[in-house]
């Protein structure tokens, strides 16, 4: 049942659930384009939900979240969900489960395997890494704008996340294979929102 995402946890016992090897390229689903709260409904409701469920997303939930968050939103031009500075798009996601760490390759919508083992800076089934290419000035707005992003989707699906300045940024460029001038600037752990 390819719909439980991912490499992952043969420990999580989910029974009847395909695993992936880290090593695999994992390709996407298709974002749902109709999934979600009106924007104006996300932006009431948007706020940082720090607790989450341990259970890890669905294929299909990272998939739209990963879309969201930076994907490719005009095929005929290759532009983005979210505005850079100058068109530069600049702004990397990396993708940090339990088991291994993947680059989010937005024109195949697909995640490339970086590293084996747990870099997650935060206790979340997911942490999404916002890695800027460049330490210019600009890369901080790129990056607050793909945060938002996240934010919104994550409001507006009912999905918990908060976005996270302060984690080992030199053990994140270790684990994520970082060259310089990349800079890790943001973390937003993500999962599902414990029962009320």
């Amino acid at each position: 049942m390819k719909k439980h995402l991912l490499p992952l946890i043969v420990s999580l016992g989910l029974a009847g659930t395909a695993l992936l090897q880290a090593a695999e390229t994992i390709k996407l689903d298709q974002p749902d384009l109709t999934r979600g709260s009106a924007v104006m409904k996300a932006l009431s409701d948007r706020q940082s939900i720090r607790s989450c469920s341990d259970k890890m997303l669905s294929q299909k939930d990272l998939s739209d979240l990963v879309w969201a968050a930076n994907g490719i939103n005009r095929a005929d031009s290759g532009k983005r969900t979210a505005p850079s500075a100058m068109n530069r798009q600049d702004v990397k996601i990396y993708v940090c489960t339990k088991d291994a760490s993947y680059l989010y390759d937005h024109k195949a919508h697909a995640l490339v395997p970086v590293s084996d083992g747990d870099a997650r800076p935060a206790d979340a089934p997911v942490c999404l890494i916002l890695v800027t290419d460049t330490a210019e000035p600009w890369a901080a707005m790129d990056a607050g704008i793909v945060s938002q992003n996240i934010s919104l989707f994550c409001s507006g699906t009912g999905l918990a996340t908060y976005p996270k300045g302060s984690m080992d940024k030199n053990a994140l460029q270790a684990a994520l294979k970082l060259k310089a001038p990349q800079t890790v600037m943001l973390c937003h752990p993500v999962g599902y929102q414990q029962d009320k």
